[in-house]
């Protein structure tokens, strides 16, 4: 009897052990004019990457346009439908799977939460475009089987004054595709999404605010995180799904956690330091725990020989010291 009460402790716990979800390793796949090439996913392996998001593009004329522009042959190849499909397919190939995230840029660099209609016409108009522009990266993220499809990025006013509309396209989404939803909300509106039920994913574009240092420890990186991560939790725990950072990162500026949402309008001296720090803090605070599922480093160009680099001030970890620290966490994660 003793063996087999032995027997059956082990199968236990060998059965607990296999149903350990691996955390989602990811990167931001950059958009390029260029197909992607087995050397260019060979350098996501290199970092133990096993996820990454493929972003093609939509464009708006301007902050209150209704049009979507997409899928045309005015664009980038990685922005278009059938480049988005051969960056999936490589990635695929090598057992990197993939999130597919289509985003909005308009024009000028204008903020897409601020994205804002007039009129009742032009919401339904906007509505009207937007469910074109998801439901063919719906129709392809099916179509190639990837494992997850986010429906909007950083969209709050669109989310704040159609909250019917979401919901509803949540459904027509459910109909062409299978796999796992979630939504990128940016670090200040996750909290007022009001679908988060109906997804898979609680989606976030992780740039909150730590530190006012010039080059924070990662001591008070970690103490800065400590108010944000209760309430990410709590919401976790609430709504009963597992938190994804949709995108993470952190320029390697000085005072990089100050703001770390700034992008083109704030520039400071390369502080590679503070870019290393920063990314150990959010490994160590979030890849421990069960209720989060992995997130996507912001970003990751195709190019890497061509990119990032010790004298770059920009987000993408590439060529610096900041590479290192995620390839040895998601070695180990």
């Amino acid at each position: 009897m003793r063996v087999l009460g032995f027997l059956l402790l082990s199968l236990l716990q060998f059965s607990c052990a296999s149903q350990v979800v691996p955390k989602i390793n990811g990167v931001s796949f950059v958009a390029s004019r260029e197909e992607a090439k087995q050397e260019h996913v060979d350098e996501v392996l290199s970092i133990n990457a096993n996820h990454a998001a493929v972003m093609p593009f939509g464009f708006i004329r301007d902050i209150n346009s209704p049009e979507i522009i997409h899928n045309t042959d005015r664009q980038w190849f990685g922005e278009t439908k059938i480049g988005a499909k051969q960056y999936i397919e490589l990635l695929q190939k090598n057992g990197v799977q993939v999130m597919v995230k289509p985003q909005i840029w308009i024009w000028r660099g204008e903020f897409t939460g601020t994205l804002q209609m007039k009129s009742e016409e032009e919401w339904k108009t906007l509505e009207k475009s937007y469910d074109n522009f998801i439901l063919t990266y719906a129709e392809l993220a099916e179509e190639t089987k990837a494992d997850i499809l986010c429906i909007g990025t950083e969209l709050e006013q669109f989310v704040k004054n159609r909250p019917t509309y979401w919901k509803n396209l949540v459904r027509k989404i459910r109909k062409v595709y299978r796999g796992k939803l979630t939504y990128a909300a940016n670090w200040d509106e996750y909290t007022r999404t009001t679908f988060w039920e109906d997804l898979d994913y609680i989606g976030i574009d992780a740039y909150f605010p730590l530190s006012e240092e010039k080059t924070p420890s990662i001591e008070q990186l970690k103490k800065g995180w400590k108010p944000w991560k209760t309430k990410i939790a709590n919401l976790s725990k609430t709504k009963n799904k597992p938190v994804l950072f949709t995108e993470f990162g952190y320029r390697s500026m000085d005072y990089t956690a100050k703001k770390p949402w700034e992008v083109e309008r704030h520039e400071e001296g390369v502080n590679l330091e503070g870019q290393v720090n920063a990314k150990k803090a959010l490994f160590e605070e979030f890849w421990k725990e069960d209720w989060f599922a992995g997130g996507y480093v912001w970003k990751w160009f195709i190019n890497h020989k061509e990119s990032g680099g010790t004298e770059n001030n920009r987000f993408t970890p590439q060529n610096k010291p900041a590479q290192k620290v995620i390839t040895e966490y998601y070695k180990t994660n």
